[in-house]
């Protein structure tokens, strides 16, 4: 009997191509996928094609759709977002409201899956208000946030190379740890 190997989803980044949220949310993807995990992200690019949600409107898009269909499916998730104003990004959380779609689901929202936080902001404090933001929206939509957030002060560190290497020894033992906590707790949750 084959098992099915597990899916991760990303989600976020900025309309800026490579922005450090969306860098990140690729090296937490990359080292899940390092473990036998199928992983697909919706970037910032991704994100902005979506239009506005609007709970009055039901009709989607095939890219919508694909994003929420991948969401179902997934046996954990990553969200990274820039820290604008100490909050999370419009273009992140429109996407997060669009998974309102999920709410009829056997499996509600982010029920009983693991999710791992990912800020990038241009200060410390922004960083934690922001990651504390995203801990309460995936405890609102029954997911697990791992215990390993990932706040990145933008001002202050240079995670990445002039080629997009990840080069800070402390975040990527951060990504390793939340990647590890994303695969052993779906790894889990499959098991039980």
């Amino acid at each position: 009997m084959s098992v099915r190997r597990k899916r991760i989803v990303g989600i976020g980044g900025t309309l800026r191509a490579g922005s450090s949220s969306e860098r990140l949310v690729r090296a937490v993807l990359s080292a899940c996928g390092e473990v036998g995990a199928e992983t697909t992200l919706f970037d910032g690019a991704a994100l902005a094609r979506f239009g506005h949600f609007n709970v009055e409107d039901t009709a989607r898009t095939d890219e919508q759709r694909a994003f929420i269909e991948s969401v179902r499916e997934a046996d954990g998730l990553v969200l990274g977002t820039p820290g604008y104003h100490g909050g999370v990004s419009g273009l992140v959380k429109n996407a997060i409201d669009l998974l309102e779609d999920l709410r009829g689901d056997a499996r509600p929202y982010f029920e009983g899956r693991p999710v791992g936080l990912i800020v990038s902001a241009a200060g410390w404090q922004a960083g934690g208000v922001t990651l504390s933001a995203l801990r309460g929206i995936v405890h609102a939509m029954r997911g697990w946030p791992t215990p390993i957030g990932i706040a990145v002060n933008s001002v202050e560190q240079r995670p990445f190379d002039a080629n997009g290497d990840l080069v800070d020894a402390g975040i990527a033992s951060a990504v390793s740890a939340q990647a590890r906590q994303i695969m052993t707790f779906a790894l889990e949750a499959h098991a039980a």
